[in-house]
């Protein structure tokens, strides 16, 4: 098991977050905005700075987070778009060495809405595409359980995966993410077709309210899928996306409060490493 994170969050330039991974011991992380342009936006010049500066710092990406199909793409929108970015994103992706390229399911129309079987119809004909395009380039996509068609239950995502039929799309599990369901049953009941993790936790105020936090210290089942994952042998990554400064859905970067943000990222690290390493000892005390 290793660490990565979705690194714009301890800040905006690439030094800061090569600076908050190195601080953390880590070699890997998650790229989705430099300088707020995402890393499928970069120009080529620009790609291939991040990508000697990265080499050059001992320092590998596991993944883009990318902007597909994602909570700003309704299933209405320009798939073109979407293509455009994966085209450009494979070949960078096959460069750095990265495997997965982070997806979301298209939100329904707040325009013209479709209807549940025309909504999921055209999600998995786009994912048909996008897919073949994935496996064709040697990367995966993982659909993260955050926005979405395939977002809305485990079986949904469940059955995005076995429609699309693909080597090249998986999912990646957010412990965040599933404030209205039980995290846990939606980990258990995916977790055969789940190659990567999300790790950010809440505790919740109010019936109407959450508040971000570290790692098994809220409401969001992380501890038990932790627990579950070191129980199976899991050997894959863990990556952060503590949501405690910058929140890029909302509008919110790290820069709003550039010294917060840093410090809360490398806390969050440290604490998922306490817990995972508490959460080992304790299997071992066990068998």
């Amino acid at each position: 098991m290793y660490y990565a994170g979705i690194s714009d969050e301890a800040g905006q330039s690439l030094e800061r977050q090569i600076r908050a991974h190195r601080e953390l011991g880590w070699t890997h992380l998650e790229p989705r905005n430099i300088d707020g342009t995402c890393i499928t936006d970069l120009t080529d010049e620009q790609f291939d700075h991040v990508l000697q500066t990265l080499s050059d710092e001992g320092m590998q990406m596991v993944g883009f987070a990318s902007q597909l199909a994602n909570w700003a793409r309704p299933v209405d929108s320009d798939f073109e778009v979407d293509v455009a970015e994966l085209t450009r994103a494979i070949p960078r992706m096959q460069r750095a060495g990265a495997k997965f390229i982070r997806c979301m399911s298209y939100p329904n129309s707040k325009t013209t809405p479709l209807d549940e079987t025309a909504w999921r119809d055209e999600v998995v004909r786009r994912f048909r595409i996008l897919a073949k395009m994935a496996a064709d380039g040697g990367v995966t996509l993982v659909h993260e359980n955050c926005h979405g068609w395939a977002c809305r239950s485990p079986q949904h995502s469940l059955e995005l995966v076995e429609r699309v039929d693909s080597p090249g799309l998986r999912l990646v599990f957010d412990t965040g993410n599933t404030r209205n369901q039980d995290s846990y049953a939606y980990y258990e009941a995916t977790r055969e077709l789940t190659v990567h993790y999300h790790i950010k936790d809440w505790k919740r105020i109010d019936k109407d309210t959450v508040e971000e936090c570290f790692p098994g210290e809220g409401d969001s089942g992380t501890e038990r899928v932790l627990a579950d994952l070191i129980r199976r042998g899991y050997d894959g990554c863990l990556s952060i996306e503590p949501h405690m400064v910058a929140v890029i859905h909302l509008g919110r970067s790290a820069d709003e409060d550039p010294e917060l943000a840093y410090q809360l990222y490398v806390d969050h690290g440290r604490k998922l490493m306490q817990l995972v390493e508490e959460l080992r000892q304790g299997s071992s005390a066990t068998v």
